[in-house]
C-alpha cells in the first residue's frame, strides 16, 4: 500500500461514517414510511417494525432493535435527526467508529426492552438510542476528567437530559419508558465500552458494567414476557 492511499484511508477513518450511515438509513426508512402509506399511519409502522409488545411476545424479537429506525411525522424525524448529527458525531470522536456502533445499538435495545416491559402502547423513533448518548455522557466527565472540551459537554448534555425528561412528562404519548431505559443502558454502556487505558477504568470494571448492562435488559425482557405472554 503507497503513502497515498495510506492518508487516504486515514482521512476516511477519522469521519464520523458511522454517524452518517445511521442518519442515511433513519431517512431511508423514512422515506419508505411515506411511500408505503405515511410515517403516521399505523399499519406501515407496524409493517415495517415498530415496537408491538404481542409480536414481541410471538417470536418477533427484532422489533427491540428495528423501532430505532422509524419515525412518526417529519418533526419526530428531523429533532432525532439533528440531535443524532450533533451529538453523534462528537462521540464517536470519542469512543471509536464501532464502540459508538456498539453503544448506539444496545442503547436502543435497552430502551425498547423497558418500552416492552413498561408501556403497553406502539412505539417507534431512535429516541431510545439517543437518550443512550445522552446518558454516556454523564460518563464522559469521569472518565477524562482531565479534558475540558469533554467536560464542558458532559455539563451541557446534563441540563438537556433533565430539560428532555421534563418534556416527556409533561407531553402526552412520550414512551417515557423508553427514555429512561435508553439512559440507563447508555450510562452503562459507557463505562463497558470505553477504552480500559481511560481514567479509573479498566477490564475489570469494564466487565462490571457489561454484566450490569446485560442484566437490566433481562429483567426488562423478563416483565415484558410476564405482562404480555
Amino acid at each position: 500500500m503507497n503513502y497515498q492511499t495510506k492518508m487516504k484511508l486515514r482521512r476516511w477513518n477519522r469521519k464520523p461514517f458511522i454517524a452518517y450511515g445511521l442518519l442515511g438509513i433513519t431517512g431511508l426508512m423514512y422515506l419508505l414510511q411515506e411511500a408505503l402509506g405515511g410515517s403516521t399511519n399505523q399499519f406501515v409502522l407496524v409493517q415495517l417494525g415498530a415496537k408491538v409488545n404481542e409480536l414481541i411476545v410471538m417470536g418477533e424479537w427484532w422489533r427491540l432493535f428495528t423501532p430505532m429506525f422509524l419515525h412518526i411525522g417529519i418533526t419526530h424525524l428531523l429533532f432525532n435527526g439533528l440531535v443524532l448529527y450533533f451529538l453523534g458525531i462528537q462521540l464517536e470522536m470519542v469512543f471509536g467508529h464501532w464502540r459508538f456502533f456498539l453503544l448506539y445499538v444496545l442503547s436502543a435495545l435497552a430502551g425498547n426492552a423497558a418500552s416492552f416491559a413498561l408501556n403497553q402502547s406502539i412505539s417507534a423513533g431512535a429516541s431510545t438510542a439517543l437518550f443512550g448518548l445522552f446518558g454516556s455522557t454523564l460518563v464522559l466527565g469521569k472518565l477524562y476528567p482531565t479534558n475540558p472540551q469533554i467536560g464542558a459537554m458532559a455539563r451541557n448534555f446534563s441540563l438537556l437530559i433533565v430539560l428532555n425528561l421534563v418534556f416527556g412528562l409533561l407531553s402526552p404519548g412520550i414512551d417515557m419508558a423508553g427514555h429512561v431505559g435508553g439512559l440507563i443502558g447508555g450510562y452503562l454502556l459507557a463505562y463497558a465500552l470505553s477504552t480500559p487505558n481511560t481514567y479509573n477504568n479498566n477490564k475489570k470494571n469494564q466487565l462490571k458494567y457489561a454484566l450490569l448492562y446485560v442484566g437490566v435488559v433481562l429483567v426488562f425482557l423478563i416483565i415484558g414476557y410476564a405482562r404480555f405472554a
